[in-house]
């Protein structure tokens, strides 16, 4: 069994920080991708930010240059710091990862339970 735990959200005002983490637990052989989405009230969920087991990163058009997404394999932990929040970035935010239990397993998808972050203005 798998398990990610996020951890980091809150009430901040526009303008501020908050960092996200994520942490793995579980029967885990490896971690590829692992990504942040959030879906605000009404909204569909949307891609935040993603990074690769290389490091490799993307971002929504709408948080590049304010918000950086991180790794720590070791710890398989996934970390979102987000600078200059606007009160548009309210949403929950949820973690993901592409996770294999063995080595002839194949990837599967797990997500987290949600953190909220609100933004006020």
């Amino acid at each position: 069994q798998v398990q990610l735990v996020e951890s980091g959200g809150g009430l901040v005002q526009a303008g501020g920080s908050l960092r996200l983490s994520c942490a793995a637990s579980g029967i885990i052989f490896s971690i590829n991708g692992m990504a942040w989405y959030r879906q605000a009230p009404g909204k569909q969920r949307e891609l935040v930010a993603a990074i690769t087991s290389g490091g490799s990163t993307n971002y929504a058009d709408s948080v590049k240059g304010r918000f950086t997404i991180s790794r720590d394999n070791d710890k398989k932990m996934v970390h979102l710091q987000m600078d200059s929040l606007k009160p548009e970035d309210t949403a929950v935010y949820y973690c993901s990862a592409s996770i294999r239990s063995s080595a002839i397993a194949t990837s599967k998808d797990y997500w987290g339970q949600g953190t909220q972050v609100t933004v006020s203005s």
